[in-house]
């Protein structure tokens, strides 16, 4: 007789992680799946993180005090707004967990980070998606339609993953402003380095007398950490208190710590890096617009490339070629793949085989 699994646990989503690259002519193979930074890690960053690997015989510190210290100066916040945890991820994980139980709902836009289903459902909730608008922005109007007495939080990404776009601030004001300051907003910023939109809204600064407030950033993408995974939260004490006490013990490793830390010493060859990639996604992006695509607004380091149902030839002509990128086919209109930017030669083979595809 099988153990009985939990139903909501049973019902999960399957999350998919980004594929690795196949090779393509000539050995060619870029992985242009998973929102990877193409650099090497940030000056410093190997030597702190080397250091640390020598202390693997200790437990990290629980507490994760130097990067704390570090993050709150770089940020200016004070310390007990601060949580961490293996990625963004994980800390919109252990959130959901403080404050989330069977009988309640969560809305986010759909389509959009794929992880939020699966972390609303771990905790016996449930999940309600919102359409996306024209431009694959987020429909606020619809989202604050959908509640209802039982909606515990809402989840808004921006820049938009897989999408791109990002939510105006002054629209994501005036939303959280009309909403019951019981129900938590959070922003994932998990792209925000990228963002060069002067009207894209603002956690940090949304947060200013707003304590349902809850901003979340990673040190994954622009920061060239995902091998490491370490992402945290900005939120109100008493929200950061909760955040912690649900968070795995020790989850945050020695050498993610140290690396953070060096990494956040090293801005400016951090913003050259930025710098760097958002010129070539605007490049990126603009060539697909030239090749006749409806591109949406890019404001990460990747870029949608709508397909409906064309999404699985799209994948499999780029993966001939040896790029991989990620596609999203549920088997409707708003299906297509989504393109890291990578190293500029990766950014010009997609071009040149995305003049091939058909539209």
């Amino acid at each position: 007789m099988p153990l009985p699994v939990r139903p909501a646990v049973a019902r999960l989503p399957v999350y998919l992680p980004g594929k690795p690259a196949p090779l393509g002519p000539g050995g060619v193979s870029y992985k242009l799946s998973s929102n990877e930074n193409p650099f090497p890690p940030l000056p410093g960053v190997i030597e702190a993180a080397e250091l640390a690997c020598a202390q693997m015989n200790r437990y990290p510190d629980m507490g994760n005090v130097a990067v704390t210290t570090a993050l709150s100066e770089k940020l200016s916040v004070a310390a007990d707004r601060l949580a961490f945890g293996t990625g963004s991820v994980a800390v919109l994980y252990h959130l959901l967990q403080a404050f989330c139980e069977a009988g309640d709902e969560v809305i986010f836009a759909w389509r959009s980070f794929e992880a939020y289903p699966i972390a609303v459902q771990v905790t016996g909730a449930t999940a309600v998606p919102v359409p996306l608008a024209p431009g694959c922005v987020h429909d606020l109007d619809a989202m604050h339609a959908a509640i209802t007495p039982a909606t515990k939080a809402i989840l808004v990404c921006t820049p938009n993953n897989p999408t791109g776009p990002t939510v105006p601030h002054q629209k994501l004001a005036d939303f959280i402003d009309a909403v019951p300051d019981s129900i938590l907003v959070v922003v994932d910023e998990a792209y925000v380095e990228f963002v060069t939109d002067p009207q894209a809204a603002r956690g940090m600064e949304l947060m200013a007398g707003r304590p349902n407030v809850v901003v979340l950033r990673t040190f994954s993408k622009a920061y060239g950490l995902a091998g490491f995974r370490i992402g945290y939260s900005v939120a109100d004490p008493e929200v950061t208190t909760a955040v912690r006490a649900t968070a795995l013990p020790f989850g945050v490793s020695l050498p993610a710590q140290a690396a953070a830390v060096a990494s956040l010493a090293a801005e400016d060859a951090l913003l050259e890096r930025v710098a760097a990639l958002v010129s070539e996604r605007d490049a990126l992006a603009a060539g697909l617009v030239g090749l006749g695509f409806d591109v949406p607004d890019a404001e990460g380091n990747f870029v949608w490339l709508p397909a409906a149902g064309a999404t699985a030839t799209y994948a499999e002509t780029f993966a001939r070629a040896g790029v991989m990128v990620r596609p999203y086919a549920a088997g409707n209109d708003s299906d297509g793949v989504r393109i890291t930017v990578g190293e500029p030669a990766a950014n010009r083979l997609v071009l040149e085989v995305a003049a091939t595809l058909p539209r």
